[in-house]
C-alpha cells in the first residue's frame, strides 16, 4: 500500500497575494509535498474563506492548511472539512470559535499614527464559523490530528 502525498494550502495574509509564497513553495515540493497556493479576492472574511474552501475541496487526500497573518483567520474558519488534518500559523492570527477579527484588534487601541486600513474594515465582516473537533488548533510548525 502507497503512502497518500500530503497536500499542503497556503494561505496569504491581508496585504498580499498567493506569491508571497513563491520561496517556500520549491522547497516543499522538493520534499514530496503537493502545494497550492490560494488566492483570496479580499473582500471579506466569508469570501476568502469559500475561495479557500473550495481550493481545500479539489486536494485529492489529507491535507495541512498554513496561514499567514490574516489567513490564520482564514484557515480557521475553512479547517472543518473533512480532508483537513491540521493548521499551521505562521504569525497568524488564531481567532476562537465565534470570535472576529474585530474583536482581536478591539481589545487593545491601535498605536499611535496607524491608519485604518482595509483589514480592519474587512476583519469586521463577520465572525468566526463554528468548526468541527477534527481541525485541530496549533502554533507548532506542525500539526497532524490523531
Amino acid at each position: 500500500m502507497t503512502k497518500a502525498r500530503m497536500n499542503i494550502v497556503l494561505v496569504h495574509g491581508a496585504w498580499g497575494d498567493a506569491s508571497h509564497w513563491r520561496e517556500v513553495i520549491p522547497l516543499l515540493h522538493a520534499r514530496g509535498y503537493h502545494v497550492a497556493a490560494v488566492q483570496n479576492p479580499l473582500t471579506g472574511l466569508a469570501d476568502d474563506i469559500d475561495r479557500t474552501s473550495r481550493l481545500i475541496a479539489a486536494q485529492d487526500g489529507p491535507t495541512l492548511l498554513v496561514g499567514h497573518s490574516y489567513g490564520g483567520a482564514v484557515i480557521t474558519g475553512a479547517g472543518h472539512a473533512p480532508n483537513v488534518v491540521g493548521l499551521v500559523y505562521v504569525a497568524a492570527f488564531a481567532p476562537d470559535e465565534g470570535e472576529s477579527l474585530g474583536s482581536i484588534f478591539a481589545r487593545q487601541a491601535p498605536p499611535p499614527g496607524a491608519p485604518i486600513s482595509s483589514l480592519t474594515r474587512m476583519a469586521s465582516s463577520g465572525s468566526i464559523p463554528k468548526h468541527s473537533s477534527k481541525a485541530s488548533v496549533t502554533t507548532s510548525a506542525t500539526s497532524m490530528r490523531s
